[in-house]
């Protein structure tokens, strides 16, 4: 097909919704737009294919034999194209909402709430893809991705769904009775780290702290660590919002904390968000929350 010997769409469109309103102004009414606009466009029509289409008569207007022909092929073509839209817009309802965070925070905040939005809307099949990997964003994969920051990093107009303390915690089992005199002798113990960063090394560096021998780290999943912890097979650097009633019940110790330093927040795919898409981002805005040692 030869697209440069087509009139614009919007001049067809026109066109074809006087033939079917049978009038300028039903016409305009059904497209939203001014009436002058849509005898701009069909005159542009006209003009393009050299051709009268449309005749006034009286206050009305009748079309030419070769105006209802074309209002005819027309009809055809745009109901093949509504046709087309519909089947896509279906198949995209249809589609799950694709999401990815980390698998701490999918164990430890999202799936308790989870059941909520499912109640809300349960026409919307959700995809969870818990991961400490950093999922690409791009049109027909993940959909949502809520990210974690620091301070250090963030920015004010980030849609933060979680702001919180981050803390060192660690089982009475592991760290009761331990002389901890300083955040230093916490290189003394075991450390969990999720699988992928390098948490620990990096809380020892923002501290100012160089550690006298290597650190002893285990790497696991981050749904892994939060059991590991309450075990006492060592202590980690986390999120308080993930060990709220652990820590009131002494579960687990405090060891260090950085008032509201860690952000969890929402980043969506390039390009028009689907219908399903915004009502996840919507509730999950509705759940936001900080959580710290004051709250």
């Amino acid at each position: 097909m030869n697209w440069l010997n087509l009139p614009t769409l919007n001049s067809l469109r026109a066109f074809a919704a006087v033939a079917d309103a049978g009038s300028y102004a039903a016409a305009a009414n059904r497209l939203n737009v001014t009436q002058a606009a849509v005898s701009q466009q069909v005159k542009a029509l006209e003009k393009r294919i050299g051709i009268t289409l449309v005749n006034r008569v009286g206050r009305g207007i009748e079309l030419t034999s070769s105006g209802a022909r074309l209002a005819r092929d027309l009809e055809a073509g745009f109901d093949i194209i509504s046709r087309g839209v519909a089947r896509v817009n279906e198949e995209a309802a249809a589609r799950p909402v694709q999401v990815t965070m980390s698998p701490a925070f999918a164990v430890e905040w999202l799936m308790p709430k989870i059941n909520e939005f499912q109640r809300s809307h349960p026409e919307i099949t959700l995809m969870l893809n818990p991961t400490s990997k950093v999922v690409e964003l791009r049109p027909g994969g993940i959909d949502v991705a809520i990210r974690y920051r620091d301070r250090r990093w963030s920015e004010p107009s980030f849609d933060a769904v979680l702001e919180t303390d981050m803390v060192v915690i660690g089982a009475p089992s592991l760290v009761g009775g331990r002389a901890l005199p300083d955040l230093a002798s916490l290189a003394e113990l075991p450390w969990l780290q999720e699988l992928g960063t390098n948490e620990a090394a990096e809380w020892f560096t923002y501290h100012g702290i160089v550690p006298k021998h290597p650190l002893a780290i285990n790497h696991m999943p981050g749904n892994l660590i939060m059991p590991a912890v309450r075990r006492g097979d060592g202590i980690t650097y986390t999120a308080r919002a993930f060990f709220v009633d652990d820590i009131a019940a002494g579960h687990v110790i405090e060891l260090s904390s950085e008032p509201l330093f860690g952000i969890y927040h929402i980043e969506t795919s390039p390009g028009e968000l689907r219908t399903e898409v915004l009502a996840f981002i919507k509730w999950l805005q509705s759940k936001a929350e900080v959580v710290t040692a004051a709250a």
